[in-house]
């Protein structure tokens, strides 16, 4: 398990809900691939894949981010809570404010993984269901269409070697 103190730098975005970060000191760098916990975005050939990409490399690329993991997927990525400084902050020492996976929620490009949500704790639970229901309300990003596949559906009619 990875501290939830760990900073490390966003060094790329894979899709919506997976990213690559250099942690560790110069000379002695590791490079980790991290999934976002609790959500889950559309793949990069699904509607509103690409956007998602794009969202998140907006939110986290080039950012510090500290990382709270809790668990390793069967793709051997640690699975954590992602959070950096908000867009808005302007100053070199920010506090790491924003979670990446909620706003991911809160525009409409991904879905919650309920099925994650015991591993959360209620403010969070509750954080993550407002934040779908309130990007479902207004149409926001992938619920703008009639009904968007998720994920975890579309995957097998459309199987990528990884």
């Amino acid at each position: 398990m990875l501290s939830a103190t760990l900073l490390c730098l966003v060094v790329a975005v894979g899709d919506g809900d997976t990213l690559k970060l250099r942690c560790g000191e110069p000379g002695a760098y590791r490079q980790l691939t991290v999934r976002l916990h609790a959500i889950d975005a559309p793949e990069i050939g699904q509607p509103f894949g690409r956007r998602a990409r794009d969202a998140l490399s907006d939110i986290a690329w080039r950012k510090t981010a500290r990382l709270d993991c809790n668990t390793t997927d069967r793709y051997q990525r640690k699975v954590c809570r992602v959070m950096v400084a908000p867009a808005s902050c302007t100053e070199a020492r920010c506090a790491k404010t924003l979670d990446a996976g909620l706003a991911m929620l809160t525009l409409g490009l991904a879905w919650w993984s309920r099925a994650y949500a015991g591993e959360q704790s209620p403010t969070e639970r509750g954080q993550y269901g407002f934040a779908e229901s309130e990007a479902r309300a207004k149409r926001a990003g992938l619920w703008s269409e009639r009904n968007p596949v998720p994920p975890w559906k579309w995957r097998p009619a459309h199987p990528h070697p990884r």
